[in-house]
């Protein structure tokens, strides 16, 4: 089976509620940096960076409720980002969940994992030179 993967905007936005803001902003502040991606707007219950926004439990946009653990991966340009991004989230309070490394979901994969001041397991991936080449990339599973 052969799925066809495109790079470029499939999320229009995500939303975290979080229980501490302030350990989110500092923490994604610090990887973001290390991607070009700057923080946007800040205010006194979210921020908010690129498609991606934070805010805390009593932000009237979170409703009173927590989003609960979560999955996001961010794309890096090259291996040296995805070294430099597991640094910085571990220097800001992340937690390892698995080390830059290749990986074997296709060839060229190399990422890592960290978990945030919230529990949300947080990758970065440089998908190998193909990423650099094309647009889309076709994967065999």
């Amino acid at each position: 089976m052969s799925t066809q993967l495109h790079r470029g905007r499939l999320i229009d936005h995500i939303q975290l509620v979080v229980r501490d803001l302030k350990a989110s902003q500092e923490f994604y502040t610090a990887v973001l940096t290390v991607l070009d991606i700057p923080i946007i707007t800040t205010t006194d219950d979210y921020f908010w960076a690129d498609e991606l926004v934070v805010s805390s439990l009593d932000s009237p946009a979170a409703q009173g409720m927590l989003t609960g653990r979560h999955h996001l991966a961010f794309q890096a340009k090259d291996r040296k980002t995805v070294n430099a991004f597991y640094l910085a989230a571990l220097a800001h309070g992340g937690q390892s969940n698995g080390e830059p490394a290749e990986r074997s979901y296709h060839s060229g994969y190399y990422a890592a994992f960290v978990i945030d001041p919230d529990g949300n397991n947080i990758e970065v991936v440089y998908h190998g030179e193909a990423q650099r080449s094309a647009s889309s990339v076709v994967i065999d599973f």
